[in-house]
């Protein structure tokens, strides 16, 4: 497998993911290297009873409802979200990333469920229609020619000529966001897309990148807010190419996905999410919005009103879902 790395600022390092290739720190060799074999496009390693949780993206409506989904989870089962918040990995993109980082700031979850509900939150409206950001992606896609990074690139040119917010009002909000800016002790992964390159890139504890600037550039939706610098080079939201990003958890064998859309929810490049959840090529359960929260979210899944409905209707979820992920759980021990 091909591992190439490009150094772009001093003591910026991190991972690159360009189809199936999994380039590593500084071109670090890896035991994971070791292929296991290859499922619908995969690059698996030969890693056991290795978890990971998953937090896909899905605006401020995302970040609520994530965070109440696990908190209606530990209503039920202390132990069934202690093994998930104890997992070996956490995979962030967008608003899972905010929630990965929030989940390493010391704070409980019913503190981080309060700071969803208080209404006080700085976060701003972007003043953008959904509608405009759907169409937005449709011309980027509408070559069928083009390669997935190309179109991912179509897209970011068109982010970096939009008129949002400056970049540093936005990095504020995101500041402002995080309980903690220090990065947690523990493998955290967070995507985000170069909209020079196309490619996907995972920021971690080592890249040497400040944590507010990685969850920054993962939640930088494009047409809605700024791309966001970082040593030289400009990032877009990290679930633009996929809304969980199961590829930066390869070298895992077992995955819980927290998913803030329906099943069958349209994907930009990968169809319906629950595709992705099924083609991992290990063992992987899927919880997905259900009728009750995708309601609370409403029309437009940025808007700062959409959180406290948000979050309280993924506690009641988290509840009813509570012993499935116990049996999952159990199972995979």
């Amino acid at each position: 497998m091909a591992r190439s790395t490009r150094t772009f600022a001093p003591k910026c390092r991190f991972r690159r993911w360009s189809g199936d290739a999994v380039e590593g720190l500084h071109g670090r060799r890896d035991d994971r290297r070791r292929r296991r074999g290859r499922i619908r496009g995969w690059q698996t390693f030969g890693v056991t009873s290795k978890r990971a949780l998953v937090l896909a993206g899905g605006g401020l409506a995302g970040i609520a409802w994530e965070t109440g989904i696990l908190r209606g989870i530990e209503d039920e089962s202390a132990e069934t979200v202690r093994a998930l918040l104890d997992s070996d990995v956490i995979v962030g993109t967008s608003a899972g990333s905010a929630v990965a980082a929030q989940l390493g700031s010391g704070l409980s979850l019913d503190e981080l469920f309060e700071r969803q509900i208080s209404g006080h939150a700085k976060e701003i409206d972007p003043n953008v229609d959904i509608d405009d950001i759907t169409e937005l992606f449709l011309r980027a896609l509408s070559d069928p020619d083009a390669s997935t990074e190309q179109k991912l690139q179509r897209i970011g040119e068109v982010a970096h000529n939009t008129a949002t917010v400056a970049e540093e009002v936005r990095r504020e909000v995101i500041a402002q966001r995080l309980p903690s800016h220090r990065w947690p002790d523990r493998d955290v992964r967070i995507s985000a897309i170069d909209i020079g390159t196309g490619e996907l890139v995972a920021f971690d504890p080592t890249s040497g990148v400040e944590l507010v600037d990685a969850v920054a550039a993962s939640c930088a939706v494009p047409g809605a807010w700024p791309p966001v610098t970082i040593g030289g080079r400009r990032y877009m939201d990290g679930g633009v190419g996929s809304t969980m990003n199961l590829k930066l958890a390869a070298d895992c064998d077992t995955v819980v996905v927290l998913v803030p859309l329906g099943k069958g929810a349209p994907s930009p490049f990968g169809g319906d999410p629950a595709l992705e959840v099924d083609a991992f090529p290990g063992r992987a359960l899927g919880i997905f919005a259900d009728d009750g929260s995708l309601k609370a979210f409403g029309r437009n899944p940025l808007d700062p009103a959409c959180r406290e409905a948000s979050a309280r209707a993924g506690r009641a979820q988290g509840r009813r879902v509570a012993a499935e992920l116990a049996s999952f759980l159990a199972i995979s021990a």
